[in-house]
């Protein structure tokens, strides 16, 4: 949140220009507070799981947050039951009629079939479409950012010759994004994917910035423009144990997995791995709702869209 200083207080300017965000006392009492209307599209097949990593990231502001999760009406899950489902989550046709600030759109174990092969594909599309006059932010991860930047700026996938698993360093190539304030020179996030998205390919598009990367997992986060959109290649939302979890389903499945990079201490599956992601996670997270939606979005969530017109 922000620091609130008199208007002309000396201090206020040199912290501005140190990327701090403050807001002056003008500002400050003419804001009109309301809570944040968010929607989840949970793609992943541990949707359980999926549903207390990102609520743990959400709650971890100041901000009221209202949360709706999302289903898919053209895809049977095979790890969750319908009646869960129905019980917890709408379906498209229940919330297309109505503004939202923010939606995030999960990854899905889906990198090896192609985009138009999936079988929610044209949904996808659908609410992807819906979204650019609809949703004030959305957020996209994993496979989520691979759809996100195919569909809406004809960015490609490319296969991967074996699985990019475990946690890399990341360093900001664009500083002053309000999305990394607060970011370390070095952090790190989790990856588990098959595919990748190229750094040559979205530096063509000049209303897409990348403003992070990695030497060893590449692109790292993308954001639009006017940040309307947010793509994150990685699993910031990953519990410490997620990778390992997903290391020995491979192995059981007889896929020889290699172990996740950077992950076990002394690369030992025995032990267990050390958290080093989480407060990167919790800090982006926060940014993403302050910065990205809180601070932008209008009071009036009907207004949403508008400036499209």
């Amino acid at each position: 949140m922000p620091i609130n200083v008199p208007n002309d207080l000396p201090a206020a300017t040199v912290l501005e220009n140190e990327n701090i965000f403050v807001m002056r006392e003008n500002r400050a009492t003419s804001q009109d507070i309301r809570p944040l209307d968010l929607l989840i599209l949970n793609l992943m097949p541990t949707k359980v799981e999926t549903e207390i990593q990102l609520m743990r990231l959400l709650s971890n502001s100041p901000l009221q947050v209202n949360v709706r999760m999302l289903q898919m009406s053209s895809h049977v899950s095979k790890n969750t039951s319908q009646a869960y489902l129905d019980r917890f989550y709408d379906r498209f046709d229940d919330v297309r009629g109505r503004k939202w600030d923010g939606l995030i759109i999960t990854g899905a174990p889906v990198e090896n079939i192609d985009f138009e092969n999936v079988d929610y594909w044209s949904e996808l599309c659908g609410i992807m479409e819906w979204s650019k006059r609809n949703v004030f932010s959305t957020l996209h991860i994993c496979w989520g950012a691979q759809a996100g930047l195919k569909y809406h700026y004809g960015i490609d996938k490319y296969p991967l010759a074996s699985k990019m698993s475990g946690v890399f360093a990341h360093r900001a190539v664009v500083r002053d994004d309000p999305l990394l304030r607060g970011c370390d020179d070095v952090f790190w996030i989790p990856h588990s994917r098959h595919t990748e998205v190229r750094a040559e390919d979205v530096m063509r598009n000049p209303h897409l910035h990348i403003i992070a990367v990695s030497d060893e997992a590449g692109v790292g986060i993308v954001v639009s423009e006017k940040a309307g959109q947010v793509f994150v290649t990685g699993h910031m939302e990953y519990d410490a144990k997620t990778l390992s979890y997903e290391y020995y389903r491979d192995l059981g499945k007889g896929m020889n997995p290699h172990i996740p990079d950077h992950y076990f201490p002394d690369d030992d599956p025995s032990k267990d791995p050390l958290m080093n992601w989480r407060s990167t996670a919790n800090l982006i997270f926060s940014n993403w709702l302050n910065y990205y939606v809180y601070q932008r979005t209008p009071y009036d969530i009907n207004e949403i869209g508008k400036d499209s017109d």
